[in-house]
């Protein structure tokens, strides 16, 4: 019995734990991780949700060509396009985006596409996105970001 008082004596005055300062200050340095960390992670969603959007838009362009080559005409699609695609997008889950196919040429716009088109994605209001600016790409491939366009990396910057 006294080897069991011995080694409790023993356990007591080596093993103390922490103490209170020591754990506020844990979690004191977690909490300033996690504020470094979210707003990075927040622009990597939104850099994300971005690019899946622009990566719809380019199917979508892809389908109105591949639907023009099969029917001959714009004018022949130009319905089943504004029906199948200007919705908003995800498709499932919450919507980020309003989706728009118009022809350019034409002010205003009819519901006949021409060879000269435009897809826009304009964000919904009060969701995450609003502030990322919209989104466009037309029939010759540039891509517009708020105010910047061209045929590279404009939607990513």
């Amino acid at each position: 019995m006294s080897y069991f008082n011995e080694l409790s004596k023993k356990i007591s005055k080596n093993d103390q734990g922490f103490t209170l300062i020591e754990m506020m200050i844990v979690v004191a340095i977690i909490g300033i991780l996690a504020a470094i960390a979210y707003p990075s992670y927040q622009n990597y969603v939104i850099k994300t949700k971005r690019t899946d959007m622009m990566s719809e838009m380019q199917n979508i362009a892809s389908e109105i060509e591949s639907r023009k080559l099969a029917q001959g005409s714009y004018s022949a699609i130009s319905a089943s396009v504004k029906t199948d695609f200007a919705t908003a997008y995800p498709r499932q889950g919450t919507q980020l985006y309003d989706i728009t196919i118009n022809p350019i040429t034409l002010t205003p716009p009819d519901n006949i596409l021409t060879n000269k088109w435009i897809i826009t994605a304009t964000p919904n209001t009060g969701m995450q996105m609003v502030g990322d600016g919209n989104l466009s790409l037309n029939y010759q491939g540039v891509k517009c970001r708020v105010s910047i366009c061209g045929t590279g990396e404009e939607w990513t910057k």
